[in-house]
């Protein structure tokens, strides 16, 4: 499991400032199971947006984000409603993210950050990575994840070292932010590489002490945090 939370409401408002028309996507799976992106939930988001004067073309939510192919086959019905929204809000982790905005033809902006949880919970079928950063950026990047599809993890731009759009450091991968580039180009949203981002707060990246004794860290605990 990936654990979520959703992003302060002022910040979601931020992202969507030039945004009229919004459709709300959410996640069955890891985001359901931490009450950030289940139908509840995006039905709570849809009140609040409407609330602020934005107009929801459409939401649903998919089984598991992370799956592609489900995203794509479960839009495909919704395809209208898609395109006619300005941006997809993704309520998820940042995998969920990340693989909504390589299947939508769409600006994807997350609504909530990823909580660490440290080492690995599975493997994923897909190429998308999550740092578990603890302060998700892909509203900047066009919803591919520099700090995983850049191996030096730079946050505003390639470094010098790329050479005919491979890695300097792993020649064997295209550079995550000639990946970057091209994302956003493609969804004429070139302008959000002028925002600067801001240095990783690493603290942010450390397993917080509510969580280590709980099942969603150790299923051997019980949910009142004693050991079984």
């Amino acid at each position: 499991m990936i654990l979520s939370e959703t992003k302060p409401f002022a910040e979601i408002l931020t992202s969507l400032e030039n945004d009229d028309k919004v459709f709300l996507l959410g996640c069955k799976g890891c985001a359901e199971a931490s009450k950030t992106g289940g139908l509840q939930q995006v039905k709570e988001m849809k009140e609040k947006l409407e609330a602020e004067g934005k107009e929801v073309t459409g939401s649903t939510a998919v089984d598991f984000l992370c799956q592609k192919a489900l995203v794509r086959s479960r839009l495909t019905p919704l395809k209208e409603k898609v395109l006619a929204a300005d941006s997809v809000l993704v309520m998820s982790c940042g995998i969920g993210v990340q693989a909504s905005a390589a299947s939508i033809s769409r600006v994807c902006r997350p609504a909530c950050n990823t909580i660490p949880l440290g080492d690995s919970r599975g493997e994923w079928p897909s190429r998308e990575r999550c740092r578990e950063c603890g302060d998700c950026v892909l509203d900047f990047t066009g919803g591919i994840c520099p700090l995983t599809k850049c191996s030096k993890s730079l946050l505003n731009g390639a470094c010098g070292g790329a050479s005919d759009g491979r890695c300097e450091v792993t020649p064997e991968k295209p550079c995550g932010w000639e990946l970057i580039y091209y994302r956003l180009k493609g969804l004429g949203q070139l302008d959000r590489l002028k925002v600067y981002i801001q240095p990783k707060n690493f603290a942010k990246m450390e397993i917080p002490e509510n969580v280590i004794p709980s099942t969603l860290y150790d299923i051997e605990f019980t949910e009142d945090g004693r050991a079984k």
